[in-house]
């Protein structure tokens, strides 16, 4: 019999988003078979409604081999409850499905997951499983691919990559020169290294950011589908890290994955298409401009 990971779903104060990706988790092909853990981290000043709104949703949940609900009193934060999360469960279990309260998945998203966990478990170069793609539209590319870079929404990892994760920033920073910034970036698509600094400057609080550098340090690589397994539903301003556009916004795949690839490498094709999206993927000076006027007229109507 196969012990697939247990997940572990990180929910807050956004009762609606929630439902819905436990709606998505639950018909998973694999999630009677699986194990869930969820994390609801404790309120801030003003979110004790939300927050109890979310804890009576999660109360009673059905789908799954079995469902283990883990209340903060205390507000930890998305950073410090992911990382205690996942820490515990790598710990128990030897590895972890995460998911956070705005993710869509596919019926095949489990799957994918535990395929590509039982596959690459002793390749140590591979230290991450992304199950959300850009929306590139490239019928070229192969099912599956490595990349360099990891990605928070919807992602797996073993406890033998986790005890990798470096959660001190000074010692991650460190160890960069100006070549290894560049790569970093993805040869400059993206401001990687910006987040570095702000989180030093105590401007945000990613353990996302610090999970990448990370990986990268160690030469690490994340196995990605070439089209979404993955929605992100909270790109509507509700989210710690997330403003309103549709930017990233896909329609997810519901075919099960069944190609992985066999050399442990970044696939270059795949680096330079995605390198291409993200260098485009803010659009026109006027496309911009509407996205900064609709992110303005949201948080005036709050």
């Amino acid at each position: 019999m196969q012990n697939f990971a247990p997940i572990a779903l990180f929910v807050y104060n956004r009762p609606e988003h929630t439902r819905r990706t436990l709606k998505f988790l639950q018909q998973n092909l694999l999630a009677d078979e699986s194990r869930l853990f969820i994390f609801s981290d404790g309120a801030k000043p003003g979110h004790e409604v939300a927050v109890a709104e979310v804890r009576e949703l999660i109360k009673g949940i059905q789908g799954f081999k079995s469902v283990e609900i883990i209340h903060s009193e205390q507000n930890l934060g998305l950073a410090n409850s992911i990382i205690t999360g996942v820490t515990k469960l790598c710990n128990k279990y030897g590895k972890v499905v995460v998911f956070e309260d705005d993710l869509i998945s596919s019926p095949y998203t489990l799957q994918y997951f535990n395929a590509a966990l039982q596959r690459y478990e002793n390749e140590e170069k591979v230290m991450h499983i992304g199950a959300y793609m850009y929306p590139l539209n490239d019928e070229d590319l192969p099912e599956t691919f490595f990349l360099r870079s990891t990605s928070s929404w919807g992602w797996a990892t073993w406890d033998r990559a986790w005890k990798a994760f470096e959660p001190d920033i000074d010692r991650l920073m460190n160890q960069f020169d100006s070549r290894a910034k560049y790569e970093f970036e993805m040869e400059g698509a993206m401001n990687y290294w910006k987040h570095m600094r702000h989180f030093k400057a105590g401007k945000n609080n990613s353990w996302a950011i610090r999970w990448y550098a990370s990986v990268f340090l160690k030469k690490g690589l994340s196995l990605y589908p070439s089209k979404s397994l993955i929605d992100n539903i909270g790109h509507d301003g509700t989210g710690v890290h997330s403003g309103i556009n549709d930017i990233y916004k896909v329609t997810v795949n519901r075919s099960p994955v069944t190609q992985f690839p066999t050399m442990i490498q970044e696939d270059k094709k795949a680096f330079e298409i995605v390198k291409t999206f993200l260098n485009n993927r803010k659009g026109t000076l006027f496309q911009r401009g509407a996205r900064y006027l609709n992110q303005l007229l949201s948080n005036f109507n709050r």
